[in-house]
């Protein structure tokens, strides 16, 4: 009995110098955020498995706190992922394309953060799964293609999970 106690004692003991070294640890250099990655040619949707660069439209990129980041070929699909309630990985950086910059018909580089992003909803202007959803690094360019495709400029944080839906399929008239 008396050891168990000398035991609970020296645990005791210990537990503030664990704690020091633990929170000393953690005031190490800040983690990088993950940097967006090109596409290469044989870059795959991850919801879909298409082939990115056969599509035109803005594209996006989910990184996560473990493993490989998510790609999309279009970003109606990276909404839908954010967006989702059931949404689990830990997002530790969200890209897309800046289309005030980027080449609609063969979109390269030009990423930005996605949370930063303003986005033109309702437009007819297709990307690979119909009508898509541009990203603009300016608002400036935002209102420049809204005036010239229609749609409405919105902030990232007003796209909701209705304004893209994908249950139509690419034409958006049936239920995939």
């Amino acid at each position: 009995m008396k050891q168990r106690n000398t035991s609970r004692q020296t645990a005791i003991r210990l537990l503030p110098l664990l704690l020091g070294a633990l929170l000393l640890t953690a005031c190490g250099e800040p983690a990088k955020p993950a940097q967006a990655r090109e596409i290469a040619a044989d870059t795959s949707c991850s919801l879909d498995g298409m082939i990115l660069l056969d599509f035109p439209g803005p594209k996006a990129q989910i990184h996560y706190d473990q493993g490989e980041p998510d790609f999309f070929c279009d970003t109606r699909e990276m909404f839908s992922i954010l967006l989702r309630p059931e949404q689990k990985k830990r997002v530790v950086a969200v890209y897309t394309q800046d289309m005030g910059k980027a080449d609609w018909t063969r979109p390269e580089g030009q990423w930005i953060d996605a949370k930063t992003a303003f986005y033109v909803v309702g437009s007819p202007r297709r990307g690979s799964m119909g009508p898509t959803v541009p990203s603009f690094a300016r608002e400036a360019d935002a209102r420049k293609f809204a005036e010239q495709y229609g749609g409405k400029v919105l902030p990232f944080a007003q796209v909701s999970i209705d304004m893209v839906d994908l249950s139509g399929g690419t034409s958006h008239d049936e239920k995939m």
